[in-house]
């Protein structure tokens, strides 16, 4: 049985993996699949590719294009969620703003630098017509921390996937003052460069079982109540989130990562230039 790490975060998105672990389709290939949870997000999974702690994650696009030309021994295997990633703009309910103009000069929670978190609060700046080198952060490790940095005002606002943090918002400890959206396929699947040396027919296989469950995904009877009970959210929500998702089983096209390197690049976010050839996979 060839053992393999995958990362990835505790959120809907991810159900596909487990189902298909939970139901043995990955033993039944000899391939013995441990999915860690990851609620710090991108910046840590990347650490943990880095580190050689996990072989694959399934991670935000625009993350792991800037770990990757910061060094990360990790390529792009394919695209899995094809469509946006819709980031909420969150501040505590007591807070002072109502508009997401008025948080210019205010300081962004982030579960870490690198992250999603992180650099989507620049991708909002310059939506904004905000000067980015004004903007200050606080790290806060996951969705836990935020609510205690927004509720203590140690941070004034905070980005989380907008279906994610809508429980505490609808429970009234975040007010949501709307949304930023990736210019981007958010979610990728990456893996780390020696695992796809040394073992690329077992990283077929395992692309070739996800594959098979995203392609059938919202086909699935009742998968609505399923995400819904098993995440925590409302159902009205998980069927919005499902009519806009798009999973994909494809290669993410050169253009979308040139597209991302150069946003990273104007927000002076990327250490170095690099061309999509160092970022992707062949196949």
């Amino acid at each position: 049985m060839t053992q393999i790490r995958i990362a990835g975060v505790p959120e809907h998105f991810n159900l596909p993996w487990h189902m298909g672990i939970e139901e043995g389709a990955f033993n039944e290939q000899g391939i013995s699949l441990e999915w860690i949870d990851v609620p710090e997000g991108t910046g840590r999974m990347s650490e943990l590719l880095r580190k050689g702690d996990t072989e694959m994650a399934i991670i935000l696009t625009e993350g792991i294009v800037k770990s990757i030309a910061a060094g990360n021994p990790v390529k792009i295997v394919q695209e899995y969620i094809a469509s946006p990633l819709l980031w909420g703009v969150h501040v505590a309910k007591g807070s002072p703003y109502s508009d997401i103009s008025e948080l210019e000069g205010g300081k962004a929670a982030i579960s870490r630098y690198g992250s999603g978190s992180h650099l989507m609060a620049y991708v909002n700046a310059r939506n904004q017509g905000w000067d980015t080198k004004d903007l200050q952060f606080e790290v806060v490790n996951n969705l836990e921390g935020a609510v205690k940095a927004l509720q203590t005002g140690w941070a004034d606002y905070f980005l989380w996937e907008h279906f994610t943090t809508k429980p505490l918002v609808d429970t009234q400890v975040f007010r949501w003052l709307g949304d930023c959206p990736t210019p981007w396929p958010c979610f990728v699947i990456a893996a780390r460069e020696d695992f796809l040396n040394n073992s690329p027919g077992t990283l077929s296989q395992i692309l070739d079982i996800i594959n098979g469950y995203t392609r059938e995904f919202k086909e699935i009877p009742s998968i609505d109540r399923t995400l819904a009970n098993r995440y925590n959210q409302q159902l009205e929500d998980i069927r919005k989130w499902l009519s806009l998702t798009q999973w994909s089983q494809s290669q993410i096209k050169p253009d979308v990562i040139d597209n991302v390197v150069n946003t990273l690049s104007e927000l002076n976010l990327l250490s170095n230039n690099i061309s999509p050839e160092n970022i992707l996979t062949s196949q």
